[in-house]
């Protein structure tokens, strides 16, 4: 799992930080994000449910990571 990356997703006026999940897929009328194993950016059978919420209310999704150290 990437400790240094997560998802800002906006919804409505509200924007929601998602944390812990590697990744995100729709899954019928939700988008799902999902904490992936040995740190994979692939949902499959071993994916472990994050968060999920209603698609149409989505208005952008942005994943952040932060900059390494080295990185000024």
């Amino acid at each position: 799992m990437h400790t240094d990356a997560w998802y800002e997703v906006r919804i409505g006026d509200a924007v929601i930080e998602v944390r812990g999940a590697d990744a995100y897929a729709p899954d019928g009328a939700l988008t799902t994000f999902y904490r992936c194993r040995d740190g994979r950016d692939v949902v499959d059978v071993w994916a472990t449910r994050v968060a999920s919420f209603r698609t149409a209310d989505i208005a952008s999704i942005l994943r952040l990571d932060l900059a390494p150290a080295w990185v000024q």
